[in-house]
């Protein structure tokens, strides 16, 4: 009898741990988008720290990121199980934010100034050179902020998570929660880690005094690929926030999301592919611009300088 219990007990666990692992994989295709941007967003917050000090405040930024989560995890179970039906109206916020959000940095990049750009970038410079800059209070600045911009953008992979787990168990919930933050926090500040220190190891190939030929080429090819792969991980951010947004809100509509199935019967199939996920990352964009319009004419009501 004893025996029996045990190994039920142990299927329990065993089909308990698959449907998590099951469910985590489907919740990190749906969050793909907002850790691109989450990426490239945080390895932008590292920059202008001195060189020796941006792994310490990556660090820093990361246990951060872990109490967000800490916060957040609990608050999203509490919502799943007192008050299911606000999932939805939740996911819907989120992809409008999503989308809110790629607008704005699509319209920064066409619009902002120039000059604008090349001033943050020479403070950032005079903060880092000047001896009478507070280094540690300008670091505790910077990590603040990324801590914030954190907290959003975890509270958007929560949210797409929670939808995903919504009918599952109270234990498969938390079983995806749990792994999907530390998947994220692992995966992201890691990779923020390595990305900062690049031009580091570019510098140290070039400079290596018994470097080869090809050691300081491959160097060269680094420290140019740098600034490269920053810009490509948020162009890629910035359209995966188009298109997961998008999705988000032509699920949550069922019209739109019916229509786009209409337009998609009897075509090729590669077509039958791309179509879907084109048309709701134009719906992304029409969204995200929708949303930019009202918060511009809001600012501009109420007496708020806007960048419109």
């Amino acid at each position: 009898m004893a025996a029996s219990n045990l190994l039920a007990l142990i299927d329990d666990i065993a089909t308990l741990l698959d449907d998590v692992a099951s469910m985590t994989k489907v919740a990190a295709r749906k969050t793909a988008g907002v850790l691109g941007d989450d990426l490239a967003l945080n390895a932008e917050q590292v920059s202008g720290v001195r060189a020796d000090r941006e792994l310490p405040v990556v660090w820093a930024v990361a246990k951060g990121s872990l109490v967000n989560k800490m916060i957040l995890v609990p608050g999203a179970l509490a919502i799943s199980y007192f008050i299911p039906w606000l999932i939805i109206p939740l996911l819907m916020i989120g992809g409008l934010f999503l989308c809110f959000e790629g607008f704005e940095k699509v319209f920064h990049t066409f619009f902002h100034s120039a000059e604008g750009d090349e001033v943050h970038k020479a403070e950032l410079k005079k903060a880092v050179e000047d001896s009478s800059v507070d280094l540690v209070a300008f670091e505790n600045r910077k990590i603040k902020g990324a801590v914030r911009t954190d907290f959003i953008l975890s509270a958007e992979i929560i949210v797409l998570t929670l939808g995903t787990v919504a009918g599952a168990s109270l234990a498969t919930q938390l079983g995806v929660l749990v792994g999907i933050s530390l998947i994220v926090t692992v995966g992201v500040y890691g990779l923020v880690a390595g990305i900062v220190k690049l031009d580091d190891l570019g510098l140290y190939l070039v400079r290596k005094p018994d470097a080869a030929d090809i050691t300081k080429i491959i160097g060269r090819g680094i420290l140019k690929a740098a600034p490269m792969l920053m810009k490509g991980l948020s162009i890629v951010g910035t359209i995966a926030m188009f298109m997961v947004g998008g999705g988000i809100l032509v699920h949550g509509l069922p019209f739109l999301h019916h229509f786009i199935e209409q337009l998609n019967t009897g075509l090729n199939e590669i077509v039958m592919v791309f179509l879907p996920v084109l048309l709701e990352a134009l719906v992304g964009i029409a969204a995200g611009g929708v949303v930019f319009l009202v918060i511009g004419l809001g600012k501009k009501l109420f007496g708020k300088e806007s960048d419109i």
